[in-house]
């Protein structure tokens, strides 16, 4: 198995000043959840060289009993210390790709699915981009430890506050630059008990490992400071719930640029902008079970809590599907689109999968987007609006991904059919 030396040496460097003595293996099933094998660091040599073997055949949405061995593959620059296990038994992290007994990356591998579709922007001349901003609630436990849906404090969208999840939330950004994630702020959202933490835009394959670190990071923090954090979308009602809003934008790969701005138009956006606009939109139903994939989900994509209702785009309205944010003239190179339907349960990776998989569908059949919509459409008749809206359920958002081919296709037969099951 070919390695980056520099990478390895670099690792080396960090395990013997660090004195890291355990390495977690880390990989998601189809869902979502983080799964793991610890191995003792005098095993590490040997997963750089020729993976760490490990039974699929229990991890969902992964491989039946007879299809069962698979090995995991160590991608060196996400090795990190975790900062809450770094005194006594220093422990490291490193997210890894899942291989068949072949050799093969495995197709239902949530990271591969990601990284082939990413391949296919690539071959089209593209780098694909994102930037998931993902909201959660820190809720106080029982007397006995469960979970209760009693948040910890009482302050609102971008509040001043002197309480511990203040406190929390600065334990959590140093852990998560502990990861080497860099994170661009942190604040109060708008329901009691709510917030977000930013992290910066970078690559999608990058920024979906960083999604998922941040939720079992934060997770953890909590844990230590007698909180819970979910990322539940909608865990109390008439309060908003929780989104995973994600901004988007294709660079040339060739030149760098960015491929969605166009100085000269009225938002902004360039002709590949506006056909990506139109293949997500044409795809809105069909993702919707992958960007929003629980019951709950659908309790959080009603109106009046800006989570979008309705199939449209706008620049200024927040009750839009995908909103256009408003760029410095001087920086055209940040221009992009936020896609507001996503909510944190998701599995980045195919989430972002499918995304871009929508998205590059508008653009190979030249598709155009409808009018923008600027006024507030929840406050419009539904019959006046002609819009489509979201699926208003689970069930009804399943029905729209068995028909649709190109989310499908994205996904793969193997992970399609195992997540329709899951």
């Amino acid at each position: 198995m070919k390695r980056d030396r520099v990478e390895i040496e670099r690792v080396e460097e960090i395990i013997a000043k660090a004195g890291v003595q355990f390495i977690n293996l880390q990989f998601t099933d189809i869902v979502g959840v983080v799964k793991q094998v610890t191995i003792p660091v005098s095993e590490w040599k040997i997963a750089v060289d020729y993976g760490i073997w490990f039974d699929g055949s229990s991890i969902e949405g992964f491989a039946r009993i007879a299809e069962s061995d698979m090995y995991l593959v160590p991608d060196l620059s996400t090795f990190a210390v975790i900062p809450w296990e770094s005194e006594g038994l220093v422990t490291a992290r490193c997210i890894c790709d899942v291989y068949t007994p072949k050799g093969e990356p495995f197709v239902g591998d949530p990271r591969y699915v990601l990284k082939r579709v990413v391949a296919e922007a690539e071959e089209m001349g593209f780098a694909y981009y994102t930037g998931p901003e993902l909201e959660f609630f820190l809720f106080r436990p029982g007397p006995d430890g469960t979970p209760t849906t009693n948040p910890h404090d009482l302050a609102g969208y971008f509040d001043v506050s002197t309480d511990l999840a203040h406190n929390v939330r600065r334990q959590m950004v140093k852990a998560l630059n502990g990861f080497g994630i860099a994170v661009e702020a942190a604040h109060h959202e708008v329901a009691v008990g709510q917030h977000e933490i930013d992290f910066r835009y970078g690559p999608a394959v990058t920024t979906a490992d960083n999604a998922v670190t941040l939720r079992v990071t934060l997770k953890a923090i909590a844990q230590r400071n007698g909180l819970y954090c979910t990322f539940m979308p909608k865990p109390v009602a008439g309060i908003a719930g929780s989104g995973m809003h994600t901004h988007q934008s294709l660079t040339y790969k060739e030149t760098g640029q960015n491929a969605f701005a166009d100085p000269y138009d009225e938002y902004g956006l360039s002709t590949i902008a506006k056909q990506f606009i139109a293949g997500q939109l044409a795809h809105a139903r069909g993702m919707s079970a992958v960007i929003a994939p629980l019951v709950n989900s659908y309790k959080r994509l009603v109106p009046g809590y800006e989570a979008p209702v309705y199939i449209s785009w706008a620049r200024i309205n927040r009750s839009a599907l995908i909103r256009i944010p408003r760029v410095h003239p001087n920086r055209p190179e940040s221009t992009r689109i936020e896609l507001r339907c996503p909510d944190p349960s998701a599995n980045p990776y195919l989430a972002f999968a499918v995304m871009l998989a929508a998205g590059l569908d508008g653009i190979r059949k030249q598709m155009e987007p409808p009018p923008p919509a600027e006024e507030n459409l929840y406050e419009i008749d539904s019959a006046r609006t002609r819009l489509q809206t979201m699926p208003r359920s689970l069930d009804e958002a399943l029905n729209e991904l068995e028909a649709d081919e190109v989310i499908q296709a994205a996904l793969g037969n193997h992970v399609y059919e195992r997540y329709m099951e899951a």
